[in-house]
């Protein structure tokens, strides 16, 4: 199957990338370096939004930037569950008709049948800035709050914990920390809501190293810890070269190759 065993061959390869979120859909063609070739372009998110909306719209954002630079391959950052391809929840877009859906491979069609994985977009942004030792962790402020976690470079099982209770009135990260409680509460008291959530976030990982990423990254005016960063709003696309990276994922891990650590893929 094309979407498991292709990979990115050298320097040259073309990614289209993707960035699903629950406000704005953004997508450019990068390099197997993660260095856009071309612009960025965006627009909003369609509200309320079926599986078959969301693929027109992408279809339609990506067609100048497949015209201009052609890519051979596809990546797709999505704001949920995402596993071997298919979403299993959406939370910014409903429940109704957003389980079990083969997103990734309905966009691949409608775009000429590129080879194309889809995987969470906090994972995907992860992968554009870990640096790929010890334990690090990604957490995205944006519409809601996304998260990923990574062991020494590889991604781990994820772990959906923006919907997990924050505090003791049963408030999820999701709601305690995503666009509409910043606006609700005003950015001072949601900076230390986020404070609050980095310092939970520790005792519960054990981090080495946590990157903040998202659109309300930004506005963070608290002092972050040594080991806590702040990274560029592009990593949601970036980190589609990093997904075709041979031991970035756990499905690649049987190659011969990676599991002998001859260095070919570093």
């Amino acid at each position: 199957m094309a979407t498991r065993r292709a990979k990115v061959k050298d320097s040259t390869e073309r990614i289209l990338a993707i960035d699903v979120g629950g406000s704005g859909l953004k997508a450019a063609i990068i390099g197997a370096d993660g260095q856009m070739q071309t612009e960025r372009v965006r627009v909003a998110t369609p509200h309320p939004c079926t599986p078959d909306q969301l693929v027109d719209a992408l279809a339609k954002l990506v067609e100048p930037l497949i015209k201009q630079a052609p890519p051979s391959l596809m990546s797709i950052g999505f704001p949920g569950v995402v596993r071997n391809n298919r979403i299993l929840t959406a939370p910014h877009f409903g429940i109704e008709g957003w389980h079990d859906i083969p997103l990734a491979d309905a966009l691949a069609q409608r775009l000429g049948g590129l080879p194309v994985r889809m995987i969470n977009d906090a994972e995907m942004q992860g992968f554009a800035v870990i640096e790929g030792h010890g334990i690090e962790f990604v957490l995205t402020l944006g519409t809601g709050a996304g998260t990923a976690l990574f062991r020494d470079g590889e991604l781990m099982p994820h772990l959906e914990l923006a919907h997990h209770p924050v505090s003791r009135k049963g408030v999820a990260y999701d709601e305690y920390i995503g666009e509409a409680a910043r606006e609700q509460v005003g950015n001072k008291r949601w900076n230390r809501r986020v404070q609050k959530v980095i310092g939970i976030l520790n005792s519960l990982v054990n981090y080495d190293r946590l990157w903040i990423g998202g659109g309300n990254a930004a506005r963070l005016t608290i002092e972050l810890p040594a080991n806590v960063a702040t990274v560029s709003n592009d990593a949601g696309i970036q980190g589609g070269a990093r997904l075709w990276h041979p031991k970035s994922v756990r499905e690649t891990r049987q190659l011969p190759e990676a599991n002998e650590r001859i260095g070919r893929f570093k």
